[in-house]
């Protein structure tokens, strides 16, 4: 949908910037700030947790009232009352830091696919980070930001011909390969390119398992890289991926001993590789550091810091997810009589054929709370939690399809109706990258930007 202009919105005149951007006139340079004086200097503020989850919070609280708040439903033009997001920069900026405590040694290449958001790319960018890309568009959209070339790993075992020729003449070296038909292919379009040899793992406990699709077993390592030195090509590494969304940290174990045992293979066919690259399934919640603790401890095992081995890593949802809240509009409501009470289907401006998709493809579970309801907004107050008891709703999408729907039973205190908002947190990963357009419903959402942190905003050059 075109950018809102009314007399409380305003675009920011930014290079590269599609139209699906929303930014306040409070904001500077494009990102909302709250207050740019509350802050003392950047290491009391890393280090004020509390102080910095308030403030946060306080940014993004602010930047969906003020959206919500200037909608009249009555009057509205066509898409003004659409689903929104929020995305916090200073988050990303947070996770960052979060993992170059936990994994020093390992350098993060973004999964471009988990979410391409134009802003955060940036702050990424800026941040030093490399990318992981899956196809030209990707690779594409990355190069445009001016990253080098050699901060890009082609991460997709089956590639396209054409795609192998775009990165070949874009100068993009390093790609996977898992089959002798994909060495053979290579060997034909791009002879001089960096190759990671990409191995089975055992993902049985992710989200998304990766392992049915890619990955070469073991007893075929051998041969491919014997046919690989005989095809004259240049083997660099071994990279694995225990799957989107893992949980068992022993899956990381096992995948750095079976790399440590192709890297040996390697070896007796003459070459001297020079990078592992862990892949992702890193998670943003508490397990982050349990999984890194027990990945950090067997990459000092098997590839200790004298081996002079890189380490790299694809990180996705890690990044992305917490970084992004969505907003959505209440756009009807059908009453549901019973004996014992009467319950309510809400239905919603988005769903599993929009931003919710992740409900589907990432076996996510959005929680639902209130943001806006009876002409009040309650954003992070105990009037926008679930409960226990109270009326029970079911949340449904807006297109015809019976499986649309995002929450069966969620109980609220009060009744709400049409007009009400709701929103979800954690909406950062496989959420708007895989929107469709099903029933003609738009998967081109505004998104509103904050920045919680002094640092994302210094390497983004905000006031």
């Amino acid at each position: 949908m075109p950018t809102l202009v009314t007399d409380r919105f305003t675009t920011l005149d930014y290079n590269d910037l599609s139209n699906n951007h929303v930014f306040l006139k409070s904001y500077t340079n494009g990102v909302f700030d709250y207050n740019n004086n509350q802050h003392g200097g950047l290491h009391d503020h890393q280090h004020d947790g509390a102080n910095n989850h308030a403030h946060a919070r306080q940014l993004i609280g602010n930047a969906l009232r003020e959206r919500v708040e200037s909608i009249d439903h009555e009057y509205c033009e066509p898409g003004d009352e659409d689903t929104f997001f929020v995305a916090d920069l200073g988050e990303v900026y947070r996770q960052h830091l979060r993992w170059k405590l936990n994994l020093p040694r390992v350098k993060p290449f973004y999964a471009v696919k988990c979410n391409p958001d134009q802003k955060l790319l940036e702050l990424l960018s800026a941040l030093g980070t490399g990318f992981d890309c899956a196809s030209k568009a990707e690779i594409e959209q990355v190069l445009k930001l001016n990253v080098d070339p050699s901060r890009i790993i082609y991460a997709q075992p089956c590639k396209t011909n054409s795609y192998l020729r775009y990165v070949k003449n874009n100068g993009v070296r390093q790609m996977t390969f898992d089959n002798t038909d994909e060495l053979r292919k290579i060997a034909r379009l791009y002879p001089d390119a960096e190759l990671f040899l990409r191995i089975l793992t055992d993902d049985s406990s992710s989200l998304c398992r990766l392992s049915l699709k890619f990955g070469a077993s073991l007893d075929s390592t051998d041969e491919l890289l014997a046919l690989a030195n005989e095809l004259g090509l240049n083997v660099v590494g071994v990279s694995f991926h225990v799957g989107s969304g893992a949980s068992d940290p022993a899956a990381f174990l096992k995948a750095v001993q079976d790399a440590h045992t192709v890297f040996q293979q390697a070896a007796s066919h003459g070459f001297s590789l020079k990078t592992l690259d862990v892949g992702g399934g890193f998670c943003s919640d508490n397990t982050f550091e349990q999984m890194a603790g027990v990945l950090r401890t067997a990459l000092d095992e098997y590839f200790p810091a004298h081996s002079g081995i890189n380490l790299i890593a694809e990180p996705g949802r890690y990044y992305a997810s917490t970084a992004f809240t969505i907003a959505c509009n209440v756009i009807a409501r059908r009453s549901i009589e019973d004996i014992a009470a009467t319950s309510y289907m809400l239905y919603v401006n988005d769903g599993l054929y929009g931003n919710f998709s992740s409900i589907m493809f990432d076996h996510q579970h959005p929680v639902a709370k209130i943001l806006r309801s009876g002409g009040h907004t309650v954003y992070d107050t105990p009037a926008a939690d679930a409960t226990e008891d109270g009326i029970e709703y079911s949340i449904w999408g807006p297109t015809c399809d019976g499986i649309d729907r995002i929450t069966e039973s969620i109980r609220f205190p009060q009744l709400l109706d049409v007009g009400d908002w709701l929103y979800f947190e954690d909406m950062g990963a496989y959420t708007k990258c895989s929107a469709t357009t099903f029933n003609g419903f738009t998967n081109n959402h505004d998104v509103i930007y904050v920045c919680s942190e002094p640092g994302a905003k210094a390497l983004l050059e905000l006031q």
